[in-house]
């Protein structure tokens, strides 16, 4: 159970919030100058008020920070062009204005964001992959022929290169 604090306590971790300098919201609470100066770290460390000014963080984080779905929503209305971005446009007469939808290159790029959060549905990371693979694939035969051959030096090279030209099809 946490322990009530007391006005003056609350008003410092408030303070203590808003600013991040324990000094000046020991002022800010009504204590002295000089028991700010000597005691405002020890109530940073007092349980209670310690625990007040985490609890009020959590909260505000929690309602200020954008989560992933918040992330993907927006990025899905950009893409669609239902967000509509403000430009001001100069004239003579003045300024206007002007309510529009973003531009293609930036619904294509907030598209690729969404692309990137579904792996599956992406055709370049299936490329990627899929180069991969042979990468590891032609590694593998280079390590078994050099592994299985007791040869000189210059005719592990030539089957070497004899099966790598049969492994990429040349």
């Amino acid at each position: 159970m946490t322990r009530k604090l007391t006005p003056k306590q609350q008003k410092f971790a408030d303070e203590y919030i808003k600013s991040g300098n324990a000094y000046q919201a020991a002022i800010e609470a009504g204590y002295s100058r000089n028991y700010a100066k000597a005691q405002s770290s020890k109530l940073l460390e007092n349980v209670g008020i310690k625990s007040y000014i985490d609890e009020r963080m959590a909260e505000i984080a929690s309602k200020r920070i954008m989560d992933a779905t918040e992330a993907v929503e927006l990025l899905t209305s950009i893409a669609r062009g239902e967000t509509k971005e403000t430009v001001y446009i100069g004239t003579a007469d003045g300024v206007y204005e002007k309510h529009k939808e973003a531009d293609l290159k930036t619904r294509i790029s907030a598209t690729k964001e969404i692309l990137k959060r579904y792996p599956d549905n992406n055709k370049l990371v299936e490329q990627q992959i899929r180069k991969l693979k042979a990468d590891a694939d032609i590694a593998e035969a280079k390590a078994r022929i050099m592994n299985a051959s007791t040869d000189s030096t210059e005719a592990k090279v030539s089957e070497y290169l004899d099966k790598l030209d049969d492994v990429l099809g040349w």
